[in-house]
């Protein structure tokens, strides 16, 4: 078994083409299908399903694909180090967030202190984010809702409050008034955010708890729809505080008689914590 059979394996796996693969890795098409075709021969394994001109995993050959992820991540893991053992002058983080908001504050002031790393933002609910940290797409994640897992490293940067929100002639937001229970809620046409989001996850619970069932209109992957979407009169909608955007047509109200609360947590890997671009990002943000 070579090296060049196992990343032309991995390649095609995560490419789910040869055609792609071989653009990613620069070789010929010819090469891979022969790569992967001599690793087969050579274990007696069959590792792609070739039907309709399209390659699937066998379950061999997705166990071999967990296997790669690891020492593939491993290997730009021993590339990172290499290169962040020029005191961070050179590298790239790439960093995971539920939202924008506590992400930009958090690379703002890690970009000022080490201008010449690059930096992308992958944003998702909860469970998207998280898995992306898992299989090593991201380095470091911001992360509102997680389950305890021994595998991960966690720090809280934030708490910050979940409120209703709705148009301005909508009858429970055109009053003055300085909040609102969640039982006025019960019944109300609402726009709720995609299950995995933690606005969603929190405010449900709350709403359970105190027996009220809204009746929920339409459910959207995006608070910036959300808002339009509410904004438009379909319904109300609840929104973390911090990334309640401001807008002439809504307006939005504490609730009080709940806690209801979204977080910012930095997430990564326990075997990565001391890797050096993931401890500067870490030492950073605390330092604010």
């Amino acid at each position: 078994m070579r090296h060049t059979q196992l990343r032309a394996f991995h390649a095609v796996a995560f490419a789910g083409s040869v055609t792609a693969a071989a653009h990613q890795l620069n070789v010929s098409q010819p090469t891979l299908t022969m790569q992967i075709r001599s690793l087969e021969e050579e274990y007696a394994v069959e590792l792609f399903v070739r039907t309709g001109g399209r390659l699937r995993l066998t379950d061999a050959g997705r166990q071999l694909q967990a296997i790669t992820r690891r020492l593939f991540a491993q290997e730009a893991e021993a590339r990172h180090f290499l290169t962040e053992s020029r005191e961070l002058r050179t590298g790239h983080l790439r960093v995971g967030a539920v939202g924008p908001f506590h992400a930009t504050e958090m690379l703002v002031a890690f970009h000022a202190r080490y201008p010449e790393i690059g930096i992308s933002v992958s944003v998702g609910n909860s469970q998207v984010v998280l898995q992306n940290l898992l299989d090593f797409r991201t380095d470091v994640a911001v992360l509102a809702h997680f389950e305890e897992d021994s595998r991960l490293w966690v720090s809280e940067y934030s708490k910050d409050a979940i409120v209703a929100f709705g148009r301005k002639d909508h009858p429970l937001f055109s009053r003055r008034r300085k909040g609102m229970c969640l039982r006025e809620l019960h019944g109300q046409p609402m726009v709720a955010r995609e299950h995995g989001s933690n606005t969603r996850r929190a405010s449900d619970a709350a709403m359970a708890a105190e027996g009220v069932v809204p009746h929920i209109v339409m459910e959207i992957g995006s608070r910036e729809a959300v808002r339009e979407a509410v904004a438009s009169g379909v319904g109300f909608g609840f929104v973390s505080r911090a990334e309640y955007v401001a807008d002439r047509r809504i307006t939005s109200l504490p609730i009080v008689d709940a806690e209801i609360y979204n977080y910012a947590r930095i997430v990564c890997l326990q075997d990565r914590r001391n890797a050096r671009m993931i401890s500067a990002f870490i030492d950073t943000v605390r330092s604010t």
